[in-house]
């Protein structure tokens, strides 16, 4: 399990869990999480483009991620937001159809919706840890408008935050995260782990430092377990990245539901 080809799997899937923790913290903050799942999959349709025209898939996923974060947060501005994820989900989800129609690839398709994380190479590493980097540098910078645009909006726009900035902003962090992201987990796996154990960790935690930081370490243990499952049974890790993150926010929701039973009984 740790023989020198499994190394890069631990590594870049824990780097990936990081970025997934406290992206997805603000993400279930935000009541963005259609958006965590429209905007991967606006990824697919871009590397899968990008593979078709001989191009670096990983420049598809950069330019069709930002390109659905932004067409999101500019259809929202003007209609439901949901509405916006929803038309944006299924248009890219049409055009990477389209695109693999055209010069199918088998392997290409099952490694950009469920990752290839037991089959990374060496040169994946840097590239995942420069721009988990960036996006952990990004959040940092966002933090505190970011939330204060997000629980206290009257608040932040007296202070000069701007909504709509923030929005946009925030979005284009998902995209990122999601360009990071999708080469190693998918787009099915991404969505999972980046709402899983966010959920769970506001279940147990009542302050944001202390929540990112739960989420973190829940999506960590997440990915740890599903690549040890993975390697002794065989069995695909989307399965166990999946149903571990379910498992978690299954668990966070009876422990809120303990809670609230116990302050009524206490009133």
């Amino acid at each position: 399990m740790f023989a020198p080809f499994m190394v890069n799997a631990w590594v870049v899937a824990s780097i990936v869990a990081v970025v997934a923790g406290v992206v997805g913290f603000f993400t279930l903050l935000r009541g963005n999480s259609f958006a965590a799942h429209a905007i991967p999959n606006g990824s697919f349709a871009g590397a899968a483009g990008a593979t078709l025209v001989g191009v670096n898939p990983l420049i598809g996923l950069g330019v069709f991620s930002t390109g659905s974060a932004a067409a999101i947060g500019w259809l929202s501005r003007r209609g439901r937001r949901d509405v916006a994820t929803a038309l944006m989900l299924t248009f890219m989800l049409g055009l990477g159809s389209l695109f693999l129609s055209v010069a199918p690839y088998a392997g290409l398709v099952y490694s950009l919706l469920f990752g290839e994380v037991l089959g990374i190479s060496s040169n994946q590493v840097i590239p995942t840890l420069a721009l988990a980097a960036l996006c952990l540098l990004a959040a940092g910078a966002m933090y505190r408008p970011l939330l204060l645009s997000t629980v206290l909006p009257d608040a932040g726009r007296a202070r000069g935050v701007s909504t709509t900035l923030m929005e946009f902003l925030f979005l284009g962090l998902l995209a990122l995260a999601t360009t990071m992201t999708v080469p190693v987990v998918g787009t099915l796996l991404i969505f999972s782990l980046t709402i899983g154990p966010p959920a769970a960790a506001r279940a147990f935690a009542d302050r944001p430092p202390r929540a990112i930081l739960l989420s973190v370490i829940l999506a960590l243990v997440t990915v740890w377990i599903a690549i040890a499952a993975a390697y002794w049974t065989n069995y695909p890790i989307g399965f166990f990245v999946g149903s571990i993150s379910a498992f978690s926010y299954v668990v966070g929701r009876l422990w809120t539901s303990r809670d609230l039973r116990l302050a009524a009984r206490h009133w």
